[in-house]
C-alpha cells in the first residue's frame, strides 16, 4: 500500500517514527521525505496494516502535525525490512516547515551530565526539540537544505544519525561539541582571551553589570540583570527605549512563580514547547529593577528555550530584542556587531548561521484561552485553515506588519516582521516574503492590500502588477477574529483601534460593522474629531483632549500651545477627522494627568488601564443617535471623567468607571444592530481589545445580554493579525457567492 502524510512531518522524526511502528508490526517497505511530505510503501498483512495508519493518525510525535492521510494500492514488492530512502526533491512543493521548539528534557539531561559526551554543551537537540524554522533555507528539510549544511558529522553524531532506535535517528541538526557550532566572546574594550571560556565570563559580564548581546534562535537578544538598576537605566539609555517594558527571562518554573501570581494556562504556556513571552500578573514585591516595567501590573515573563539559555542564566535577566527601536532584530554576525556595538559591552556569538530573523512570540490567556500579541517564533510558519481558492499575497498593515500567502485552503502568515517605517523593516519585509514564496513554492494570482495610499506595503503591492484587492482596515480585523475562530459570519463587528483608513477618507477606529469574509456595512461608529497635527496627536495625547473640547481650566489646558492646537482642531488645518477609539483613550488619559506624551505606541491606554481600579462597577455612559450608521457620543465619557475629575473622585476610579462605559457601550450598540439583524454573534477585534480589563468587562458584558463572543486566539487582534483577514476576504470574493 502506497501512503502520502502531509502536514508538520518533516524535522520532528516522523520517519524515524513510521520506521519504529512500521518495524514493531512486522511490516516491511519504505518511508522518505519529498517536496509535499512524507511517502510510505508498506507490506504486510492487512490487519497490521490497518494498525499502521491508525499508528499514523492517532500516535505522532510530539511536534508532528498529520493534516492530510491518503492510500493508495500498489503490487506486492517482496521487499525485506523496513528502510528510510533517500529525500527526493521533485515535484510540487507542500511540505511544510516546522517551527523552532525548546530543549526537550531528555537533551537537558544529557546536558547536565558531566559522564555525557554533550555535558555543557549549548547546541545539544534531538528529532524532539532544537532550531527549525529559523535555520531552514529550503525543502525537503534535510541537512543539506539548513544552514547546519557546513558542519559535517562527526563519527558518533553520524553513528547516530544512521541508528532507527537512536533519538537522532535522521535529526538534521544533530551535532555536539567535536563537530557542531560553538560559542565565542567579543569584547570591543578588551584584549582577545584565547584560554577564557566564552560562557563562564559572560556570565561574569552580566554579573558585573555589563550589557550582553547575545545570539540567540532568530537574532540577537540585549540582556543585564533584571535586578540592577544601573544596568537596566544603561540598557534604556543605550537602545533609547524609555519607558516600555522589558521581558524578563528567568531560569525556571519557580523563579517565575516569585516574580508573578501565575495561572494553569500561563504555566502551560512558559514550560511548553513554543515558549513566548507570556504577559502576567506581577507579583508586589517581585525581586527586580524598578526601571524593568516602571509601575506595570503585569510582566512578560519566558523560560530558558535553547541550551544556551539554560546555560546562562541562573538568575532573571532582562532579555529583549538585540536592535535600536524601530529597527528589526539584528540576526547576523556583522550587521550585529555594527548595529549593536553603541549597545552592548560584549557579544556572545556562535558560528551557526541565522537563516530567518524570528522575535520573540508574546501571549496573554484570557478565558483560559492563549491571546496572541505577537505571533513570531515557536508558532511560524504553522499554517491556519483558510477557504480554498487562488493563491494569495496579503501585504498587512504599516504597523506590526505580518503577510500572509494562501495555498490550498492553508495561510501561512509569517513571523513579526515590525513597523514599515524604514528601509531595513522594508527589506526584512521584502525578504520574508521571498523566502515563503520559496519555502512553500507559492506563486500568488491576487495581492490584497490595505487601502492606505501612503502605507509601504499598499506601495509594494502595487508595485506588483497583479490582480489587486483592497481591503479595509477594520474589515480586515473582523475576517482576522472570523478566519481566527473558523466562523464565516455574517457577525457583528466591534472593531476599536488606533487609526486606520476608512472608505470615506477619514480615520477610522471606533467600529461597528456588520461583516463576513465577503464585504461589510458601517453599522455606527463613534462620532468623529480632528486631530490636531496628524500622527503629532497620536505622540501627544494631550492634543486629543484639546479636540474633544476640554475646558480650559483643566491642567492638560495648561501648556503654551494648547489655544493653538486648539484652534487647528476648530479650522481642521492639519487635523484630519477621526473616529478612534484609541484617540479617545488618549484624551482621557491626558486629562486625568496619567500620560500626556507617549514613547511608544498606545502608551497612554495601556498606562490608563494599570491605573484602573478592578474592583469599580459604576459605568459611565454614551448617547447613540442615528442609525445606519449610527454614532456614539465618545464626548460624552470624557465629559462624565472631568465632571468626576473636578468632584475629587480618584483617578483609578474615574479609569476604571470609563473601561466600564466603552464595555457598555459596545452591549447597547450590538443589541441595537441585534434588533436590525438578528444577528447574535459579536467579533472582537483591534489592538484596543488588547486591554485586557476592556475584553473582559465587554465579553462578560455581552454574554449576559445573550450574545455568542469570537475573540482572538490564534492570531493577534492588533494590526499583526491585519494580513489573515485580508487573505480571508481575497479569498473569499474570488468564490462564487
Amino acid at each position: 500500500m502506497g501512503v502520502r502524510v502531509e502536514g508538520v512531518v518533516q524535522g520532528v522524526g516522523f520517519r524515524p517514527f513510521v520506521h519504529g511502528l512500521a518495524t514493531g508490526l512486522g511490516l516491511s517497505g519504505l518511508v522518505g521525505n519529498d517536496a509535499a511530505g512524507v511517502f510510505i510503501e508498506v507490506e504486510g498483512a492487512p490487519d497490521e496494516i490497518g494498525r499502521f495508519l491508525d499508528g499514523l493518525r492517532t500516535r505522532p510525535p510530539r511536534l508532528a502535525v498529520v493534516d492530510r492521510l491518503t492510500t493508495r494500492r500498489l503490487d506486492v514488492r517482496g521487499r525485506a525490512g523496513f528502510t528510510i530512502v533517500g529525500s527526493d526533491a521533485s515535484g510540487e512543493r507542500r511540505a511544510l516547515v516546522p517551527w523552532d521548539s525548546a530543549t526537550c528534557d531528555d537533551c537537558l539531561r544529557e546536558m547536565r551530565d558531566p559522564a555525557d559526551r554533550r555535558y555543557g554543551y549549548p547546541f545539544v537537540n534531538c528529532t524532539n526539540c532544537g532550531p527549525r524554522f529559523t535555520i531552514v533555507k529550503d525543502v525537503p528539510y534535510d541537512r543539506p537544505n539548513t544552514t547546519m549544511a557546513g558542519f559535517a558529522m562527526c563519527g558518533a553524531c553520524a553513528a547516530e544519525y544512521a541508528d532507527p532506535a537512536d533519538r537522532r535517528f535522521h535529526a538534521q541538526p544533530v551535532c555536539c561539541p567535536a563537530c557542531g557550532p560553538s560559542l565565542t566572546l567579543h569584547v570591543p574594550a578588551a584584549e582577545p582571551d584565547a584560554a577564557c571560556d566564552p560562557l563562564t565570563a559572560a556570565r561574569g559580564l552580566l554579573a558585573a553589570g555589563a550589557v550582553l548581546a547575545v545570539k540567540g534562535l532568530g537574532g540577537y537578544h540585549l540582556a543585564v540583570r533584571a535586578a540592577s538598576g544601573s544596568a537596566v537605566a544603561a540598557l534604556r539609555a543605550r537602545k533609547h527605549r524609555e519607558d516600555k517594558p522589558f521581558a524578563v527571562m528567568v531560569p525556571d518554573l519557580a523563579a517565575a512563580r516569585s516574580l508573578c501570581a501565575l495561572s494553569g494556562a500561563e504555566e502551560a504556556l512558559l514550560t511548553g514547547p513554543r515558549r513566548p513571552i507570556v504577559l502576567a500578573r506581577r507579583r508586589p514585591d517581585a525581586a527586580l529593577a524598578d526601571a524593568v516595567a516602571a509601575g506595570g501590573r503585569h510582566l512578560g515573563l519566558m523560560l530558558p528555550y535553547t541550551p544556551l539559555h539554560h546555560l546562562l542564566v541562573t538568575e532573571p535577566v532582562v532579555l529583549t530584542s538585540g536592535n535600536v527601536s524601530d529597527e528589526p532584530i539584528a540576526h547576523r554576525d556583522a550587521e550585529a556587531l555594527e548595529r549593536l556595538g553603541g549597545i552592548a559591552d560584549g557579544f556572545l556569538l556562535h558560528d551557526r548561521p541565522i537563516h530567518t530573523r524570528t522575535d520573540d512570540s508574546v501571549v496573554r490567556v484570557f478565558q483560559g484561552r492563549t491571546l496572541p500579541v505577537r505571533r513570531s517564533r515557536g508558532y511560524t510558519p504553522e499554517p491556519l485553515p483558510i477557504p480554498e481558492g487562488r493563491p494569495v499575497l496579503a501585504c498587512g498593515a504599516e504597523l506590526k506588519n505580518t503577510f500572509c500567502l494562501t495555498r490550498d485552503g492553508r495561510a501561512f502568515l509569517s513571523h513579526h516582521i515590525g513597523d514599515l517605517e524604514n528601509y531595513e523593516t522594508l527589506r526584512a519585509f521584502e525578504e520574508g516574503i521571498a523566502h515563503f514564496r520559496r519555502l512553500f513554492d507559492i506563486v500568488p494570482e491576487i495581492i490584497a492590500h490595505d487601502p492606505h495610499p501612503e502605507y509601504l506595503s499598499t506601495k509594494y503591492a502595487l508595485d506588483l502588477e497583479l490582480p489587486s484587492i483592497a481591503v479595509q482596515h477594520h474589515h480586515a480585523h473582523i475576517a482576522s477574529c472570523l478566519a481566527d475562530n473558523g466562523a464565516p459570519g455574517p457577525v457583528i463587528g466591534v472593531a476599536f483601534d488606533g487609526t486606520g483608513y476608512g472608505t470615506d477618507g477619514t480615520l477610522w477606529g471606533g467600529e461597528f460593522l456588520v461583516a463576513d469574509l465577503r464585504g461589510f456595512e458601517r453599522a455606527g461608529h463613534l462620532a468623529p474629531v480632528p486631530m490636531p497635527g496628524g500622527a503629532a496627536a497620536i505622540r501627544e495625547p494631550w492634543r486629543m483632549a484639546a479636540a474633544y473640547g476640554v475646558p480650559e481650566d483643566l491642567p492638560v489646558a495648561g501648556r503654551p500651545s494648547w489655544p493653538t492646537v486648539v484652534e487647528m482642531a476648530r479650522r481642521r488645518v492639519n487635523a484630519p477627522l477621526t473616529s478612534s477609539m484609541g484617540r479617545l483613550f488618549d484624551a482621557v488619559a491626558a486629562v486625568l494627568g496619567v500620560r500626556d506624551r507617549v514613547n511608544y505606541e498606545g502608551q497612554a491606554a495601556i498606562e490608563l488601564e494599570q491605573r484602573a481600579d478592578p474592583s469599580e462597577g459604576a459605568a459611565y455612559s454614551a448617547a447613540i443617535t442615528g442609525s445606519a450608521p449610527f454614532t456614539v457620543a465618545g464626548s460624552d465619557l470624557l465629559n462624565a471623567a472631568v465632571t468626576d475629575l473636578r468632584a475629587k473622585v480618584p483617578v483609578s476610579a474615574i479609569a476604571a468607571r470609563f473601561h466600564n462605559g466603552i464595555a457598555a457601550l459596545v452591549v447597547d450598540a450590538a443589541s441595537r444592530i441585534r434588533e436590525r439583524t438578528g444577528l447574535a454573534t459579536v467579533a472582537l477585534s483591534g489592538g484596543v481589545f488588547q486591554n485586557m480589563l476592556l475584553l473582559e468587562r465587554t465579553a462578560s458584558g455581552l454574554t449576559a445580554a445573550g450574545f455568542d463572543v469570537l475573540t482572538h486566539h490564534r492570531v493577534p487582534p492588533n494590526d499583526g493579525g491585519i494580513s489573515l483577514g485580508q487573505a480571508a476576504v481575497a479569498t473569499t470574493r474570488q468564490r462564487p457567492q
